[in-house]
């Protein structure tokens, strides 16, 4: 009775284990692909567009940085007292604009009159020298003033006169006001200016060195007080996404593939964590089998070349980190069911 007892139980036992294992067993290996691939990131190399001193850096690597945020800084000591020169020379150019723009005040416009009446005075006085001495001359048959003093006052007389005439042509000018050839030229050459203190700006602004999209710091590679350029970059970033598995297929294989595809990814780093993605790249061209590549099969020497798109918003995945792709085979195109 004992040992009867005993067998039920053993067999039982393995009734239920068998049970639990059709209910639990994985899915049949023929009714998905495996693949094996390598995660990979886009990077980017962040270099300064000027040359200058590097006078800070904000970010460490590994630092997960946002977009916009500042990474680091240059030296902007001379730029800065090149914008203030810029300014002041601005404001000169305002001033000098307005003036021209308002024209000559009454005031200046009397100051004007006011001198050629003056210079109007010096000729007529130099006219009646010039005659009474002349007369004289005539009375005297040119014995009572000597050639010389005639001369002297044709002179003087001459210049009074020039005298006389650029004073009528000033208060000409006062009166009418600038000319709109000075008011254009005055006017293009403040938006010069205007427009050489936006360059000075702009290069102000090229002095912070931002973060262009989301991502993490993979190497530092200047510090501060070295010299930066367009050739050194500062900072090399791994962006966080796109992310995809770099994964490589055989002739037989690629008939089960398709764009848009889906997809599961594992890694060894989590291992019962699966992220979902789909196929977005399908390769056209064969190659040769990289040697890299860690595949089952090796019996075709030409693969060809996919890429799993994935989203991993808690940044699992690691550039060069290999990885499991497990994707629903595809029915074979014309293939008989």
């Amino acid at each position: 009775m004992k040992k009867q007892l005993i067998v039920g139980v053993a067999v039982l036992l393995v009734a239920t284990a068998g049970v639990s294992w059709f209910l639990l067993r994985p899915e049949k290996q023929n009714d998905h692909l495996k693949l094996h691939g390598n995660v990979d990131i886009r990077q980017v190399s962040l270099a300064f567009d000027g040359s200058e001193r590097i006078a800070a850096l904000y970010a460490e690597e590994g630092d997960l940085v946002q977009p916009g945020q500042v990474l680091a800084e240059l030296d902007t000591r001379t730029l800065r007292l090149e914008i203030n020169r810029s300014k002041a020379r601005i404001g000169a150019q305002e001033q000098a604009l307005l003036r021209l723009k308002n024209g000559t005040r009454p005031q200046e416009v009397e100051q004007s009159k006011a001198r050629f009446d003056a210079a109007q005075a010096q000729m007529q006085l130099a006219q009646l020298h010039m005659q009474r001495l002349r007369r004289i001359a005539d009375d005297t048959q040119g014995k009572g003033v000597s050639q010389q003093r005639l001369d002297q006052a044709a002179a003087r007389l001459q210049v009074a006169k020039a005298q006389s005439q650029e004073q009528r042509e000033s208060w000409t000018l006062a009166k009418i006001g600038p000319r709109n050839e000075d008011i254009a030229q005055a006017t293009a050459d403040l938006q010069a200016s205007r427009a050489d203190l936006d360059l000075l700006e702009h290069y102000l602004a090229r002095a912070q060195l931002k973060a262009p999209t989301q991502a993490r710091i993979r190497t530092r590679l200047l510090e501060p007080g070295d010299m930066a350029s367009p050739q050194r970059p500062v900072f090399a970033l791994a962006l966080t996404d796109p992310k995809w598995v770099r994964a490589y297929v055989n002739e037989r294989q690629l008939g089960h593939i398709r764009a848009d595809q889906m997809a599961r990814v594992y890694t060894d780093s989590f291992p019962d964590q699966a992220i979902d993605g789909k196929v977005g790249y399908i390769s056209s061209v064969a190659e040769f089998t990289p040697k890299s590549v860690e595949t089952e099969d090796l019996r075709t020497s030409l693969v060809y070349e996919i890429r799993v798109l994935v989203k991993d918003p808690d940044d699992r995945l690691r550039l060069g980190m290999p990885a499991t792709v497990y994707l629903d085979q595809a029915p074979v195109a014309g293939a008989t069911p």
